[in-house]
């Protein structure tokens, strides 16, 4: 028999055996959200099998993925895959007791993610609307040495490199250091990113990434003055880039690239990563450096029965209808 049920603290996905190999989808990326304030609304679908977890939020419209800007992707969690399907159709079945509209976003589908929740909102009875929300640049390294893989990079880069790698000092760092994590957000603030979402937060998660062995964080220095700085995270076979910024003062060093490239050997030839994840956007400058781009996805989940969606679920037909092929 299956039960589903609901929870409004990550602390209740503590012991069920939920794990995952991404640092998005993982019980502790969740509690590290709620530590910051975030309010999770957590639907659980068990049998005696096996237990999935869809973690979800209040947005003004129903329920959302409990997610963040950081965060690369987002997903379901489940201990069995043989029961996985039937319980995520069960979940979404009850979810229309707590919200008529649920919105799900930056869903990968090269593991079938998007697909299968699509199919299991369609089967409870949901309207779905699937769509394209973001691009993820991505590398596989397929057994390649740095040199290798640098031999292939673009001309113009590997010019630069060579041009200009030797006017930046490199520290590459795998713990956590509060001096080091102070030049980072130094060099962010100065930089042209924009502000951060939760500077908190991301200090945080750099923090027990590093307690753990995964963090990769590199500064570049010139002249004794830090001017760039990336956080990296390497995680069950996969590079993650999360953050890169240098100071524009210092654009003509080419701080930056020189920096990017000392990171990839150091997860190609030391860490011996499987694949590099350069997160969402379509960053042109991404491309010097990735093979592959990805699609990443947002279901918006509609009850039909309730009439305030109907205006949505018209455009979506509308959309649907629209972007069809002519016929010959």
């Amino acid at each position: 028999m299956t039960a589903v049920s609901y929870h409004d603290t990550v602390n209740d996905l503590q012991g069920l055996g939920l794990t995952s190999r991404n640092p998005f989808t993982r019980p502790e990326w969740f509690a590290l959200l709620e530590s910051a304030g975030a309010k999770p609304v957590i639907a659980l679908a068990r049998d005696g099998r096996g237990v999935v977890a869809l973690p979800l939020a209040r947005n003004s419209h129903g329920l959302e993925s409990f997610s963040n800007w950081y965060a690369f992707t987002w997903s379901d969690l489940a201990t069995d895959e043989g029961s996985r399907e039937p319980l995520l159709e069960r979940a979404a079945s009850e979810l229309s007791r707590k919200a008529t509209c649920v919105t799900l976003s930056k869903l990968p589908d090269e593991d079938g993610t998007a697909t299968r929740l699509e199919s299991a909102f369609r089967n409870a009875g949901w309207f779905v609307h699937r769509e394209r929300c973001d691009w993820n640049h991505f590398l596989r390294v397929d057994g390649r040495a740095f040199a290798e893989f640098l031999a292939g990079r673009p001309g113009a880069l590997r010019t630069t490199l060579k041009r200009k790698a030797k006017k930046v000092e490199i520290e590459l760092l795998t713990d956590f250091h509060d001096d080091a994590w102070a030049s980072y957000e130094a060099i962010y603030a100065q930089s042209w990113k924009p502000e951060e979402g939760d500077r908190a937060l991301l200090r945080n998660f750099a923090k027990a990434e590093g307690e753990a062995g995964r963090l990769r964080l590199g500064l570049a220095s010139h002249e004794g003055e830090v001017v760039a700085a990336q956080m990296w995270t390497v995680d069950h076979g996969t590079a993650y880039i999360h953050k890169l910024a240098h100071l524009e003062s210092a654009k003509p060093l080419s701080a930056g690239t020189t920096l990017t490239a000392a990171l990839f050997e150091q997860v190609i030839d030391r860490d011996h990563v499987e694949c590099v994840d350069f997160g969402t956007g379509n960053d042109p400058y991404k491309r010097d450096w990735m093979e592959e781009v990805r699609p990443r996805y947002r279901l918006t989940c509609w009850r039909a029965g309730n009439p305030r969606n109907w205006p949505a679920i018209g455009k979506s037909l509308l959309r649907q209808l629209v972007s069809q092929p002519s016929p010959l």
